[in-house]
């Protein structure tokens, strides 16, 4: 694989959407403006984000990658070590001019927004810190990768923080906390193999399917508490339950049979992306 495909591989186009829309929507609902925050911060959050999230998390997996069956293509690099240097330059090179960009168009409140978001996604997979391997944090730290963005859309937007807006950001990060935890089950046995810890390892393969699954459900409820229209998106905590329910009895031995639920998550995300930008134009209409 040369430096440029492997660099694209690793940076996981099929989930550049995930970070780029919510910083994106967040900031366009509240502001109201195209202006060069919304534009130098989508562009962030499109392609330098994901490089360093999940860049970094290929150089230092690299062990574990490599017994892993399901990487080396959409779902993950398996970097060889010739390219590792290389990687982490790019995303350093990547990611610096677009954070002073942002800090130069932010505050001091967006600037700690800011922050957390690149700490969260350095300290999930870099030596020493290692969030990735700490059970349950794991999950909160993965979740912050997704909502930071549009917390810091939020934030550099001049938003204001209602009961309603805080039950939605709530209502993301717990769909953010189950996703993961669903992805973890089906590392279980590679995981393992290489000593790496996950809530997978630590609670087993059964019970992480049912925390990801009450945390989908919960998630919906908080949905009901959001402005309207938002209530109407609890049901798009419908397909991800239900994604996740052929799975409660998962056992820890066959824990990678989880991916093909894993494969249709990835999938869902567009599907439901429709409805949520429906909701959001609906929200920007009703104000």
């Amino acid at each position: 694989m040369n430096r440029g495909r492997a660099l694209l591989v690793s940076s996981r186009p099929l989930s550049w959407v995930n970070t780029a829309f919510p910083f994106a929507a967040a900031y366009l609902v509240t502001t109201g403006r195209i202006d060069p925050a919304l534009v130098v911060g989508t562009l962030y959050f499109l392609i330098p984000y994901n490089l360093a999230m999940y860049g970094i998390n290929d150089v230092f997996d690299y062990e574990s990658d490599l017994r892993n069956p399901r990487k080396g293509g959409v779902q993950g690099a398996v970097l060889d070590r010739s390219l590792h240097r290389a990687t982490l330059r790019a995303v350093g090179l990547s990611n610096v001019p677009f954070l002073i960009a942002l800090i130069l168009l932010g505050g001091p409140a967006s600037w700690l927004v800011l922050a957390v978001s690149v700490a969260a996604v350095v300290a999930y997979s870099a030596p020493v810190l290692r969030f990735k391997e700490r059970p349950f944090l794991d999950s909160l730290t993965s979740s912050a990768h997704f909502v930071s963005p549009a917390v810091y859309g939020l934030v550099l937007g001049g938003a204001r923080w209602t009961a309603p807006l805080i039950a939605l950001v709530a209502a993301y990060f717990l769909w953010g906390i189950a996703s993961h935890a669903f992805g973890a089950v089906q590392d279980v046995l590679p995981d393992r193999a290489a000593g790496i810890g996950s809530v997978a390892t630590a609670i087993g393969a059964p019970r992480t399917v049912r925390l990801a699954l009450a945390g989908y459900l919960l998630a919906g409820v908080l949905m009901l508490a959001t402005a309207w229209p938002g209530p109407l998106g609890a049901v798009l905590a419908v397909p991800y339950a239900l994604n996740v329910a052929p799975f409660l009895s998962i056992r820890d031995e066959d824990a990678e049979r989880a991916n093909a639920g894993w494969r249709r998550f990835l999938w869902l995300n567009y599907v439901t992306g429709f409805p949520v930008t429906l909701l959001l134009i609906g929200h920007v209409l009703l104000r």
